[in-house]
């Protein structure tokens, strides 16, 4: 009678073989040499008479490797995210002092400094125009910014109505209108902040404060200028 045997020459045989060295372990995980060695006890005690049938060995074998297999995809897989993780704390940490394109209805006007942001068009577009108005909703100034192809239309306001006079600093509503093909369209609008600090924890991946606006996802960031 032939005997069975355990060696490294059966993992072989059944294609399961690797030229990896074996991974340490973790206490309690069943790896592929103990179960070859249940496997090889099993069929060295089987009923003679009632033998394990081929195609039932490989069905077994096939899981087990199946199974195996999902395990180190899902290792890989993790080692992958934390790694891009990483990557984009990184990226993120180095953004703090810069200016970012969020699409937003609400821009800040504070230290002087002028409201900026861009109309995204998405076609060739006339007569587009930028309005802002106050929290009452009443409008302060309306920007005309004429005739553009597809794109990002820049736009710049300085804090000063129609009049001439200065409207305090503070949160303005920002809207557009653009005429596309004789119709009039409300086109996306992106306002600019600068990013004063980077949160790299919590459930929402990384979130960055910007001046003015709150707290927004890195996903949600248009552009970095």
């Amino acid at each position: 009678m032939t005997a069975i045997s355990s060696s490294y020459n059966l993992y072989e045989d059944i294609g399961l073989a690797t030229n990896a060295p074996a991974k340490e372990k973790q206490q309690g995980q069943l790896g592929l040499e103990d179960f070859m060695n249940l496997l090889v006890t099993e069929l060295t005690h089987q009923d003679p008479f009632k033998p394990m049938e081929n195609s039932e060995m490989a069905t077994q074998v096939s899981q087990f490797a199946t199974v195996s297999g999902i395990d180190d995809l899902n290792a890989s897989f993790n080692e992958l995210r934390s790694s891009l993780t990483s990557d984009q704390a990184l990226q993120a940490a180095n953004l703090v002092g810069r200016d970012v394109l969020v699409e937003s209805n609400v821009g800040s006007l504070a230290n002087g400094e002028s409201l900026q942001g861009s109309v995204n068009l998405p076609a060739s577009a006339s007569n587009v125009r930028v309005m802002i108005t106050d929290r009452s909703g009443a409008l302060v100034r309306e920007l005309q910014l004429g005739t553009h192809e597809a794109g990002q239309v820049a736009f710049s306001w300085d804090g000063y109505d129609d009049a001439g006079d200065y409207m305090g600093d503070g949160l303005y509503q920002v809207s557009a209108v653009a005429n596309v093909d004789d119709a009039e369209m409300a086109p996306a609008v992106l306002i600019a902040a600068e990013v004063e600090s980077v949160n790299l924890g919590g459930l929402g991946g990384i979130q960055l404060n910007l001046d003015g606006l709150g707290q927004i996802s890195m996903n949600d960031v248009v552009q970095i200028q």
